[in-house]
């Protein structure tokens, strides 16, 4: 049974600069609705139909995720589900037949459910249980079932469950108590590749035997270790590990006889890797400074594919059909959504099937991203990604907004969002930080801010300010502060804690009482509880002393500067309460304080319509309260 790699990296905040061209001054530079703006189309996936004439994939240009199918040679989308609620993800057309799988949620509350839509249409939720999330796992090779995990059983855990597609009954095959994350599962299906994770930089990796019940452990030292995939014939295991180095490289591990190998070692994290159906060929992911670098190799002659040149854009993402002979792929930018392509691996020719970006911009009103990197107070260089404005020169000075991403440890990367490209086309430089602690710059630094939250990774921000001021196209005085989840914490730390450094705060949906937050984690965390409580602290012991005085929930009486807060209803991560006590507490110091929260949103906003309010309300505040601000 394969794994199937899901590369899920949260495209958070990433920036940019630009020298100037003579066309592009302020005189002829288009500035864009937000409207205009959120009418460009996000897709994701790509499944391939088994005869390889369509492709199943999910789109928001109804305003809400739903499934639609796109011929692989080109021509139009076709729905295939119509939500007007809650968003649908297409995960996969079955392998021999064109019936469908798809999950939801309710609304963001992240309680997955996966559904299959039969040939006639009808729509059957396979993991009925209610309270219980699933997710899937993959196909086995003979397509004749899937994996896919549920903590029906215990809220906490995900065991392992096979469905046999004929009637699409369902056996456990792996009860987990103790804590284990599902990597891959061997193509016989007798081995289970397991981690468990301890902290955020030490991931233990297992191999369990179903047939003896015996567990192997692959890491000999303190690591961070993730299983990508087994071989074809159940031999070998891929994984990736940071053992012995700064980066995650790419190693083999020989199951009979416990020799390692080292298969693919960068200067940047490798994050992943995958082999096609029938091993033809081995995918591989490099996180290279914030942007997404992928090698594909035929595994019979080891020498990597060349690969269609997109001049305005790179490969972020590919998927084969089962075949292997034909390929998808997206095409994206920092200044350009990401588009979907087909690529025959015989005839070498590609299809593009997707035109993302809506007509009414044009592509060179918005700004490519540029990485810069800062000294911080420390000396320790702090990554970046910056968009400059078009219109911004020493004679025209722009206001600024330093970006936080979330996690802790996400990464501002290199990639297209249209919030960022909304304010930068509304005349805001971005200042989008990889604070210490941020992901895809070795374990040191990635290390740096455990239990030091709002302390050095702050100055950071702060510091990332002041590389702003000092920017002859910016305006000192006028540098606000922004984030979600962690980076929500982040501005409202700077609001609390560094008062006089930003002019505004904009936090969305952002921990403000770490106490609540980390005894009131999902239960389907518990595998990471521990980890999370090593990083930053446990509330139930004598670490509740220092959470207390990080949490900017009890400080409000120092936020002197504008802040607007906004918040999904149904968010299971950062709870309605955080934002509605920080709201009430900085009222009272009769700071100026908008409040925007949906009743229909989670963790993050995925509806149109809601993007469009909550992006709209962003500038509409930054106007009023930054860009207008007096300059001293």
């Amino acid at each position: 049974m394969k794994k199937i790699f899901l590369l899920a990296i949260i495209i958070l905040f990433a920036s940019c600069k630009k020298d100037k061209e003579p066309e592009k001054t302020s005189l002829n530079l288009k500035q864009y609705t937000i409207e205009q703006f959120m009418d460009n189309e996000a897709i994701g996936g790509g499944s391939f139909s088994p005869d390889k004439s369509k492709l199943l994939i999910s789109s928001n240009k109804s305003g809400i995720y739903n499934m639609y199918t796109v011929p692989t040679s080109g021509g139009d989308f076709t729905p295939i589900t119509a939500s007007d609620s809650s968003s649908i993800f297409a995960v996969s057309y079955f392998p021999n037949d064109e019936r469908m799988l798809y999950r939801a949620d309710g609304n963001g509350n992240e309680i997955f459910h996966l559904y299959l839509r039969d040939l006639d249409g009808t729509i059957k939720d396979l993991t009925p249980d209610e309270g219980a999330r699933a997710t899937f796992y993959g196909w086995s090779h003979d397509g004749k079932s899937f994996g896919y995990g549920s903590n029906k059983r215990d809220k906490r855990y995900m065991d392992i469950y096979e469905m046999t597609i004929d009637n699409m009954s369902s056996e456990l095959i792996y009860q987990n108590d103790e804590g284990y994350n599902l990597n891959a599962i061997s193509n016989d299906k007798s081995l289970l590749a397991l981690s468990k994770i301890i902290t955020r930089t030490e991931v233990d990796l297992y191999i369990y035997n179903r047939t003896d019940k015996s567990y192997t452990k692959i890491n000999e030292s303190l690591s961070s270790n993730s299983a990508q995939d087994f071989s074809l014939d159940g031999k070998t295991l891929y994984y990736t590990t940071d053992e012995g180095s700064e980066f995650s490289h790419l190693m083999k591990y020989d199951i009979s006889t416990g020799l390692k190998e080292k298969v693919l070692e960068k200067n940047w994290d490798v994050m992943g890797s995958y082999l096609t159906h029938n091993s033809k060929y081995m995918v591989t992911y490099i996180n290279e400074d914030a942007k997404n670098v992928i090698e594909v190799k035929d595994t019979e002659s080891g020498e990597n594919l060349d690969l269609p040149d997109f001049n305005n854009g790179d490969i972020t993402n590919v998927g084969f059909s089962r075949d292997e002979t034909m390929m998808r792929m997206y095409v994206g930018s920092s200044k350009t959504p990401s588009n979907l392509y087909t690529y025959n691996l015989q005839t070498k020719e590609h299809k593009k099937l997707s035109n993302v970006l809506n007509k009414e911009i044009t592509p060179d009103h918005l700004v490519e991203a540029e990485v810069i990197r800062y000294k911080s107070f420390d000396d320790v260089e702090i990554p970046s990604i910056y968009y400059l404005p078009h219109q911004a020169s020493k004679d025209n000075k722009v206001p600024a907004i330093v970006m936080v991403h979330g996690g802790p440890g996400g990464q501002s990367r290199q990639s297209f969002r249209s919030l960022t490209q909304y304010l930068v086309n509304h005349g805001y430089a971005v200042l989008a930080v990889n604070n210490r602690g941020s992901s895809g710059y070795g374990k040191t630094f990635f290390q740096m801010d455990d239990q030091n939250h709002g302390e050095k990774d702050l100055q950071d921000c702060v510091e990332g300010k002041n590389w702003l001021a000092a920017q002859p196209e910016i305006d000192g005085s006028k540098i606000g502060i922004m984030g979600g989840s962690y980076g929500g914490y982040m501005t409202m730390a700077a609001l609390t804690y560094t008062p006089e450094e930003f002019a505004v705060g904009v936090n969305l949906f952002g921990v403000t009482n770490w106490m609540r937050t980390l005894k009131s984690i999902p239960p389907w965390w518990e595998s990471f509880r521990l980890a999370l409580y090593k990083e930053m602290g446990n509330p139930h012991t004598a670490d509740s002393i220092r959470l207390h005085r990080i949490s900017p929930l009890f400080h409000t009486d120092k936020v002197t500067k504008p802040l607007i807060v906004l918040q999904g209803a149904k968010d299971p991560r950062v709870l309605q309460v955080e934002s509605d006590e920080i709201v009430a507490g900085v009222k009272k110091n009769g700071v100026p304080v908008e409040y925007v929260l949906f009743e229909d949103e989670g963790h993050g906003f995925v509806k149109k319509e809601n993007q469009i309010e909550a992006n709209s309300r962003i500038l509409k505040f930054l106007d009023t309260y930054l860009k207008n601000l007096s300059s001293t």
